[in-house]
């Protein structure tokens, strides 16, 4: 065991990303990251990326396809027993790209792009449901110390966005999806950020559309769940909000775990905090609402 800065970041296109994820890597120094949407092919990402990776130390494990999913892991701390996908995951129809493993300094980590679901009861929100009970056995399988880190396109609880009655009818926030969750917690992961921020508001993702970035009008659906081995040495836990702002960001924000040591302290659930939080008395819509 070594002190470890694990990150997990959909980045929604790593090719256009690239001028805000490499002077990211340099002011954090991340020992873990784990990317998705990266929307690259192996060979393209490691032709865009490779060699400026490679000075930083990083080795680097892809799963990827060209124009969608895609997800990777880079490590300065060790990345042995690869594996991309899931075995016996469904496909849409076929499989994509939306998971892969690797162990980084004695720990498993997993880097998932979960299916959006686009609505509720639509085959593809069957999928995402389906996809979900597949990682769940996975993980199930996997050694005692592992972090599952990405995209999960689903809110654990009503605290988990800016309104809950915008969000009536969409997916992210149904009782099946959040059911699904809780059965691939029931694992023995813990939800790091919330555990160690209970009551905060806190989210991770803010649509590019209505201005909902700047009114903090978001989600948190980028989540860290640890094993108790791996939650157990969490030292601080936190949402880089700096990462999304200014030109050029992604529509999500890193999280950013530390494991033994917290280089710049227990610094609080988001940094740096909203300018101005958003309480509302009555309902917003979404920008994709009818």
């Amino acid at each position: 065991m070594e002190r470890v800065r694990i990150a997990t970041w959909n980045v929604n296109s790593i090719k256009q990303r690239v001028p805000r994820l490499l002077p990211w890597l340099d002011e954090r120094k991340p020992d873990v990251v784990c990317l998705q949407e990266t929307k690259l092919a192996d060979d393209a990402l490691a032709a865009l990326l490779g060699s400026e990776l490679a000075e930083r130390g990083y080795e680097v494990a892809a799963h990827g396809e060209p124009a969608w999913n895609g997800v990777a892991i880079l490590s300065r701390v060790g990345l042995e027993d690869v594996v991309a996908g899931i075995e016996g995951a469904p496909g849409f129809p076929h499989p994509e790209a939306r998971a892969v493993a690797a162990t980084c300094g004695g720990i498993r980590v997993v880097s998932v792009y979960v299916p959006n679901g686009r609505e509720p009861g639509s085959e593809h929100y069957e999928y995402k449901l389906a996809w979900l009970g597949s990682l769940r056995a996975m993980v199930a399988a996997g050694p005692d110390a592992t972090i599952v880190c990405g995209d999960m396109n689903i809110a654990p609880a009503d605290a988990d966005v800016f309104d809950p009655d915008a969000y009536v009818g969409q997916t992210h926030v149904t009782a099946p999806e959040r059911a699904a969750l809780a059965e691939l917690q029931a694992l023995g992961l813990r939800d790091v950020v919330r555990d160690r921020w209970p009551d905060e508001r806190i989210f991770t993702y803010w649509d590019y559309r209505a201005g909902m970035f700047h009114q903090d009008l978001g989600m948190r659906i980028d989540l860290v769940l640890a094993s108790g081995p791996v939650a157990d040495r969490v030292q601080a836990a936190w949402i880089d909000r700096q990462a999304r702002k200014g030109s050029g960001p992604s529509d999500h924000a890193p999280v950013i775990v530390d494991l033994d040591e917290a280089p710049d302290g227990d610094i609080g659930p988001v940094v740096p905090p909203p300018s101005a939080p958003v309480t509302r008395t009555k309902s917003v819509k979404l920008p994709q609402a009818p």
